[in-house]
């Protein structure tokens, strides 16, 4: 089977481990990943990425010309990919840039004017509700139904599509998984010291941006509350919500507990999650439908739940966006925004070293079944071999 995937997500090496589990599962799978050579991320200024070639064995990147150095939507491939598509002559063609995406638009017309008769799919994790109005509705109109296959990172988005009248084969498949071998439970007790946690102390933790939309502030005030056992937060991360965090920590009178680590690099992040008696991510949706547009945010997946459970630390997540479909009944979740919901989850942990003890077990096998890139890249090839026989 020949798979080419084209998306600017995987300038990043990191983010390529499940596409080469994919090209390793079976001798006669082929993965090429088409990336733009020229990259700026995030739109910053002055940082460009030059992605070079690679190859191993059957998994190959090939960076191709672009147009637009920054923007998802509007990225385009030069004519080199028109050399590429006829030599390698893929079966599946994936392109991870969403539906209203212009790649995707020249991807399929390339398809069919190259004669390659291969199979169209699009990765996407956009779970909003949204509107779009001409030209716009032209080019998702053309892509939805063009397209033979639908892979996207949350139920939601799914759903949004379906809405948008694509009635064809759709799979929730993640496009980053979690590496096993790195993620996995590892005793810190040289960092435990560092750090001046005490062996008595229920370490509640969270990873990731400080913002309000994460809820922090609801963490905060649940811990605050808590008449139990003694409890430290570690708060690995940074962002703008960190000084009112700071203010808002005086004034619950828990300063003392708060342990702050700015980010870290993503290989020091597993050494931090096995600190933890408990993971949180307590998301909070803010999100407004105006005429045309979507304006908000909800969370798509929550990529340190299957973290934190490939550690085997128990998680606790709101209901907001995918969370509860990642967790399933590997953990505890609680209605977003509900201090007091959010309070009984941890003292559940606290008082019931047995059910931590227990969801810590469910949640790796979770994790392994499901989330690894090796389970993720089986879940691929399955979703592919059901399109070629659709």
């Amino acid at each position: 089977m020949k798979i080419l995937v084209a998306s600017h997500t995987y300038i990043v090496d990191l983010n390529r481990e499940k596409l080469r589990a994919l090209a390793r599962l079976e001798p006669d799978i082929e993965v090429t990943v088409v990336v733009p050579r020229r990259w700026r991320p995030g739109g910053v200024q002055n940082r460009i990425i030059e992605t070079q070639p690679s190859q191993e064995g059957s998994f190959r990147v090939v960076p191709v010309a672009n147009f637009s150095q920054n923007n998802q939507g509007l990225l385009t491939f030069g004519t080199e990919i028109i050399s590429l598509l006829r030599q390698f002559r893929p079966q599946i063609i994936q392109v991870e840039q969403g539906a209203k995406s212009l790649a995707y638009a020249q991807l399929i017309t390339l398809n069919q004017l190259l004669g390659l008769k291969a199979k169209n799919c699009f990765f996407t994790f956009w779970n909003l509700p949204y509107e779009v109005k001409f030209p716009l509705s032209l080019l998702e109109g053309y892509n939805l139904d063009h397209t033979d296959g639908l892979v996207a990172g949350n139920q939601d988005g799914i759903e949004i599509l379906r809405q948008h009248g694509y009635q064809g084969l759709a799979r929730v498949i993640p496009n980053l998984g979690v590496d096993k071998s790195h993620f996995c439970p590892q005793p810190q007790p040289e960092l435990q010291s560092q750090l001046g946690i005490q062996a008595d102390e229920f370490v509640v933790g969270f990873v990731g941006r400080f913002v309000q939309e994460k809820g922090l502030l609801t963490l905060g005030k649940a811990l605050a509350e808590l008449q139990t056992k003694p409890w430290k937060w570690l708060l690995l991360g940074r962002g703008p919500l960190q000084s009112t965090l700071k203010e808002k920590a005086v004034e619950w009178g828990i300063q003392d507990r708060i342990i702050w680590v700015e980010a870290v690099p993503h290989k020091e992040v597993p050494r931090y999650i096995n600190l933890m008696h408990t993971l949180v991510l307590p998301s909070e949706t803010d999100y407004q439908f105006k005429t045309l547009s979507a304006v908000g945010w909800k969370e798509q997946f929550g990529h340190v739940l299957i973290e934190a459970m490939a550690s085997q630390v128990p998680v606790i997540g709101s209901d907001s966006g995918e969370i509860p479909h990642v967790i399933g009944d590997a953990g505890l979740v609680f209605p977003e925004g509900d201090v007091e919901a959010l309070g009984h989850c941890l003292r559940q942990l606290i008082e019931q070293p047995e059910l931590a003890q227990e969801l810590a077990h469910r949640g790796y096998e979770r994790a392994m079944f499901k989330y690894t890139n090796q389970a993720l890249a089986r879940q691929q090839l399955d979703f592919y071999r059901e399109l070629l026989l659709g």
